[in-house]
């Protein structure tokens, strides 16, 4: 091997040269690790406060980025939602710009998820001739989704039985990628698209995966949109199950889209952006089943934004979530949010399970491929054929194929999507899965189009299953054809996934509002996945079956939009009311709503006021309604400063000392009542009602399930000799020592003979 000399004055230009890339190099690490260090924060500000330099509020946003930021560009400036901006900082620019006069808070950005035919009928909604008159009046309301976007080919969109556009529709059909102006029509007027978060945390959009544009790739948001307004379509049906006509709640109304989610989730600052548009577009409902996180009002972006939307007299329903049974595991809880749960239809979907001992069972599934035969086939449960650690989960890979080829495998719930564990048994050579629910999942039966066929059972089925397997020498099955069975009772039922109350961010407000459909609904669906939303999936369809408070959700936007049709002087909380006054508890027998979480009666913590009920609604009979004072009382009652209350809702409001504020007193169509552990106490709640129907007098009736309170109401008659008249009453609540944790219900109702007003009671000992 050779070697190269060079002398010490040849080496100078070279030792230079070396260092200058050295030097740029590190300049070029640092840039790299400071951006690595930038995140999206949302710039919360005072418009109130511009200086008077400044001639122009973005004038002014522009000045106080650049301050604390050189290089920092605004990804959006918000409007209406609140007064500000987003860009992209380091943690110390964020904190300096805070310090700035007339900023209220900056905001990280935070992703968000989505809480992912018989339905009208189930609600009643079928031909009710209460509904025929408002067909008209519906089409002049507009509901705005916030979601994946819309498959606008889809016959739910037609728009052939509408009239012109709303004359003050602000809106437009935005072109991107696969989606261009004649995407739009009567019936879907509106399409927008917001990923300049979304691209800021994550890097530019994969157009390949997804469309820069609002056509919908993932098939959520095309469901609720068609869930909420979809137009009539008949003979719908997801692979020949769940046959009928498909509409929306209102299907006439007219459809906007907003999409502010993407295949890896939702960023706050997008959805804040598609928030502020929907308002200035003139929407008259926002739909939004998605959910984050539990925080301060002040410091809640879809809190603040709702809040913004309700007092332009916007309608603001949201999905409670989707991690029930637990306890206060609730989202969106804000008082000026409808904050909606979910329950079942009267409709499943079975399919028999045989096993080798003449032993049946009945499982749920929307598979439609080839059959099993009837003959049995040999059954092993997934934690005796794994090599994994996880083993009876199915996970992806965990499966020994040599134990499972030609077999039915027992696969527990959980830990993965229930579908892809039928893949993963499928890629290992077995030929069938039962999906056995444990015991979070208790007896909740979910249906998927499942690639092999396969059944959900029970936990109580699935454990009899699995002892089956283990004390039978050669254990085998067989799995028998889906289908679609009506009049299912009980029904409904609270599902097990939909999240409870108490309230965590406010336990004096009762959460959640409401129950509506939310379990294997049937609604239209994207164009660009299979029913499964896997790859491997390449089956087409125009409708899915899907199931979460996601679907519920957009049950009660509809709703809420026949509402505002037939009642377009009401303000979104007395379109609440309504809702909430009118819902049933019990079944047509006396026996309460169920819990499928636990088999035995459901509580007001899981359902709120009750299951929603729209053709009682229409004709509530008295309301609760609330207004803008009202809402800024409920703050004070919190103890908001005045710079979180202005925060919360772009007003400039100082609490007067010399006024008590107290949350009982917030006209609330439900009542939550916290009591101190330790010692008896007395408490009163004042409530106002408008009556809204004829002149009538109604008489108070009291129901408690709990001997620790004992209640009176004063006055126990109220007469109305008008309309829209406004009475109050006092409701005082003696309640004994319990400990802590304890909880207790009641109900009170006001009746004319005619119309039942319910409020439920929840009483917390703390």
């Amino acid at each position: 091997m050779q070697s190269v000399n060079y002398s010490t004055e040849e080496m100078k230009p070279l030792k230079i040269k070396v260092a200058a890339i050295v030097v740029a190099l590190s300049l070029c690490y640092a840039c790299v690790i400071a951006e690595q260090a930038k995140r999206t924060y949302i710039v919360h500000i005072d418009k109130s406060n511009m200086p008077e330099r400044f001639t122009h509020h973005s004038l002014w946003y522009d000045s106080s980025l650049k301050s604390v930021s050189k290089s920092a560009s605004m990804l959006y400036t918000y409007e209406n939602v609140i007064h500000g901006y987003s860009a992209r900082l380091t943690p110390e620019e964020a904190e300096s710009l805070g310090k700035q006069s007339g900023v209220l808070s900056v905001l990280p950005d935070v992703r968000y998820e989505l809480h992912t035919t018989r339905t009208p009928e189930f609600l009643g909604l079928g031909n009710n001739s209460a509904l025929i008159s408002t067909t008209a009046s519906t089409s002049e309301v507009i509901v705005g989704i916030l979601d994946t976007g819309v498959w606008p080919e889809l016959k739910s969109f037609d728009d052939s039985e509408l009239g012109p556009v709303p004359s003050g529709w602000k809106g437009k059909c935005e072109v991107g990628q696969n989606f261009s102006s004649s995407s739009c029509n009567k019936k879907l007027i509106g399409a927008r698209y917001y990923l300049q978060g979304y691209e800021a945390a994550l890097g530019p959009i994969d157009e390949t995966m997804e469309s820069k544009s609002p056509r919908d790739d993932d098939g959520h948001g095309t469901h609720t949109a068609t869930t909420a307004a979809g137009s009539a379509v008949p003979n719908a049906n997801l692979l020949g199950y769940a046959s009928g006509t498909a509409r929306g709640m209102a299907s006439h109304a007219r459809v906007a889209i907003y999409k502010v989610c993407w295949l890896k989730g939702c960023f706050i600052s997008d959805i804040t952006a598609g928030m502020d548009r929907a308002i200035a577009d003139g929407v008259d409902i926002m739909s939004m089943s998605i959910g984050g996180h539990i925080t301060e009002y002040y410091l809640d972006i879809i809190a603040i934004g709702a809040f913004t939307a309700a007092a332009h007299g916007i309608f603001v329903s949201c999905s409670a979530g989707n991690e029930g049974p637990e306890a206060g595991s609730l989202l969106n809880v804000a008082p000026w949010i409808t904050t909606v749960g979910a329950g079942t239809l009267d409709r499943d979907f079975p399919a028999s399970i045989t096993l080798g001992n003449n032993m049946r069972y009945t499982g749920v599934t929307l598979y439609n491929g080839k059959q099993l035969s009837n003959s049995t086939v040999p059954l092993v449960y997934g934690g005796s054929v794994s090599n994994s650690s996880s083993r009876s989960l199915c996970m992806d890979g965990s499966l020994i194929p040599e134990k499972v080829r030609g077999k039915i495998v027992v696969c527990d719930r959980g830990g993965s999507d229930r579908v892809e564990k039928g893949v993963v048994v499928k890629a290992a050579g077995g030929v069938g899965m039962i999906l056995a629910n444990t015991l979070n999942f208790g007896e909740e039966l979910l249906a998927d189009a499942h690639l092999l066929p396969s059944a959900a059972v029970g936990q109580i089925a699935g454990d009899s299953i699995k002892k089956y397997i283990s004390s039978d020498p050669n254990p085998t099955a067989t799995i028998g054809p889906g289908t679609t069975m009506l009049g299912v009772q009980p029904s409904p039922v609270v599902a097990a996934f939909s999240s409870r109350g108490p309230n965590p961010v406010t336990p004096a407000i009762f959460k959640p509002d409401i129950i509506a459909p939310g379990v294997n609904i049937l609604a239209g669906w994207t164009g660009e996945v299979g029913p499964t939303g896997l790859a491997i999936d390449q089956r087409h369809v125009n409708f899915n079956i899907v199931s979460g408070t996601s679907m519920s959700c957009p049950h009660v936007s509809g709703l809420a939009a026949i509402l505002r049709a037939a009642h377009p002087e009401w303000s979104p909380a007395a379109i609440k009311s309504a809702l909430m006054t009118t819902a049933y508890s019990t079944y047509p027998n006396g026996e309460k709503i169920k819990d499928v979480a636990t088999g035995g009666p459901a509580t007001p913590f899981d359902y709120g006021a009750g299951h929603v009920d729209p053709i009682a609604a229409l004709d509530p009979g008295l309301i609760y309604d609330t207004t803008i004072d009202d809402y800024l009382g409920f703050l004070c009652a919190l103890n908001y400063t005045s710079s979180q209350i202005k925060a919360t809702t772009q007003t400039n409001f100082t609490c007067q000392k010399s006024k008590k504020y107290t949350l009982g007193d917030f006209n609330y169509p439900s009542f939550s009542v916290p009591f101190q552990t330790g010692s008896r106490s007395t408490v009163k709640y004042t409530r106002t009602i408008t009556n809204v129907g004829v002149p009538a007098t109604y008489k108070i009736s009291l129901y408690s399930q709990t001997q620790a309170v004992k209640m009176s109401v004063v006055p126990a008659i109220l007469s109305f000799s008008a309309q829209y008249e406004k009475q109050s009453y006092t409701v005082t609540f003696r309640a004994i020592s319990m400990p802590p944790g304890s909880t207790g219900f009641a109900r009170l109702e006001w009746s004319d003979g005619k119309h039942i007003v319910r409020s439920p009671i929840a009483y917390i000992w703390t």
